[in-house]
């Protein structure tokens, strides 16, 4: 079945747009990953070139480029429930895609550098989240609505609705 293209905006204060495609995906996946492959040769430059230790710069360089993204999935009867933890994005940071049987949460925030003073240490989160779920069943992405408040997104995905089962009775010619 091809995938289908749809926008559902909920028009409610705080809503996130919920966007149907599959287009750019392959896309923003290959920039995220050459972004971490570049931090992680960086880091292994910085560590004097030392081989042995190329998962420790894979993973802290994906530490530092994507803040986790921490989310429930719950099913019910007729529908997905989805609470993920996206704490300092706003609705313009984020981007939410559907498909019949995938979701995908991306978003980018921008932090305005301090003109005062000399950074120390820190320990904000990553600018970048990037989260792909793949469903068990069809959801109907033409009635998904989503929402943002205080730092959780939630998102009603409804189950596609699928034709039920006839039985058919042969006739004798």
């Amino acid at each position: 079945m091809a995938p289908q293209s749809a926008t559902a905006v909920a028009p409610v204060k705080g809503s996130v747009p919920v966007r149907q495609s599959a287009g750019d995906l392959l896309d923003q996946v290959d920039t995220v990953y050459d972004s971490i492959a570049r931090r992680a040769f960086e880091l292994f430059e910085g560590d004097g070139l030392w081989n042995g230790r190329d998962l420790d710069y894979w993973l802290r360089a994906e530490a530092e480029m994507l803040h986790p993204l921490h989310m429930d999935l719950t099913e019910a009867d007729g529908e997905f429930l989805v609470r993920a933890e996206v704490p300092g994005f706003g609705a313009k940071d984020l981007e939410i895609k559907v498909e019949p049987r995938r979701l995908r949460i991306a978003g980018r925030r921008e932090f305005k550098e301090e003109k005062n003073g000399r950074k120390i240490h820190c320990e904000t989160c990553a600018d970048q989240v990037l989260r792909i779920v793949d469903l068990p069943v069809d959801i109907d992405p033409t009635k998904v609505s989503a929402s943002l408040k205080d730092g959780i997104l939630t998102l009603d995905l409804p189950k596609a609705a699928h034709a039920k089962a006839v039985r058919i009775e042969p006739r004798s010619a």
